[in-house]
């Protein structure tokens, strides 16, 4: 085992935050569940309605049997809710395939709808000890700077990061697994992207970005989201607030009320269409999808 990966293992076993997800018996649904709803959504968001969700939904064939509007519904705010629609579909594939059950194999899990590299990964290492890398934006500016030197991670590039993070993977599956939750759970509290805390990282003395004296970062950034506040994402969300808080389609001159911009209201309405997220037409009214 390299001496990053030791360093991080060790500290992980001393350091690691009493997550549900982490507990002994949480299911791989659990897991897979916990994964898409932690993309871009902060954990404190993310445990009370993973335990909602749960309660309602404890299998893939639970969800599958419901409606997609129902899962959206139940989504509520916690944003990007076409990954309620995209965790519908992988259930129903999941219920028609695979027996009711979430498959191990990384290739099957991302056969499955709305399933990427790094859920897909992430579910297999940390649902059933499957040793394969797994990397998310805090492994990769961890990575960036103990390894590379650089103070950010730079644009994602899939094939490369993975590498990067296979050559430091422990050959035994239960160390890869702790190196991987590791890495993510160091990015997040101590190695962070603002005011990293270098004097509590346990890499600190192998970290090459602090040995050459934290140099600042000169190449390609990664894209930066915009403002929420007068987006099309707010808009977005206005509408979807609505549609969820009914029962019956809501008329077009409801949804006109919500939002002055009306070239940039019948933008978002039009990609919540496109997207799959709302059904309907200005003379039916609007409605979440069947």
């Amino acid at each position: 085992m390299s001496g990053i990966a030791r360093s991080v293992v060790a500290w992980f076993a001393e350091h690691a935050r009493d997550l549900p997800w982490r507990r002994a018996g949480f299911t791989p649904w659990g897991i897979l569940v916990s994964e898409i709803m932690l993309q871009q959504t902060p954990v404190a968001r993310v445990i009370p309605r993973l335990e909602q969700w749960l309660a309602r939904w404890p299998s893939p064939d639970a969800l599958a049997a419901d409606s997609p509007a129902e899962a959206v519904r139940a989504w509520d705010r916690l944003g990007y809710p076409r990954r309620a629609l995209r965790l519908h579909a992988a259930a129903v594939a999941m219920s028609e395939q695979h027996g009711g059950q979430v498959p191990r194999d990384v290739d099957a899990l991302l056969a499955l709808p709305g399933i990427g590299e790094y859920t897909a990964r992430a579910v297999a290492a940390f649902a059933f000890g499957v040793r394969t890398p797994v990397v998310d934006v805090n492994t990769r500016r961890v990575l960036a700077r103990a390894v590379a030197g650089q103070g950010e991670a730079g644009p994602a590039r899939t094939r490369a990061d993975l590498a990067a993070m296979e050559a430091l993977l422990p050959s035994d599956p239960a160390d890869a697994q702790r190196f991987n939750a590791g890495a993510m759970e160091l990015g997040q509290t101590v190695c962070t992207a603002r005011n990293p805390r270098c004097e509590s990282c346990p890499l600190a003395r192998l970290c090459a970005w602090r040995a050459a004296g934290y140099p600042e970062y000169d190449g390609p950034s990664a894209p930066r989201q915009a403002r929420f506040e007068g987006s099309d994402r707010q808009v977005r969300g206005l509408i979807m607030r609505e549609l969820r808080q009914s029962d019956t389609p809501v008329p077009a001159e409801v949804v006109e009320s919500l939002w002055p911009d009306a070239v940039q209201r019948e933008r978002a309405l039009a990609s919540l269409l496109a997207d799959g997220l709302a059904l309907g037409d200005p003379r039916a009214g609007y409605a979440l999808p069947d």
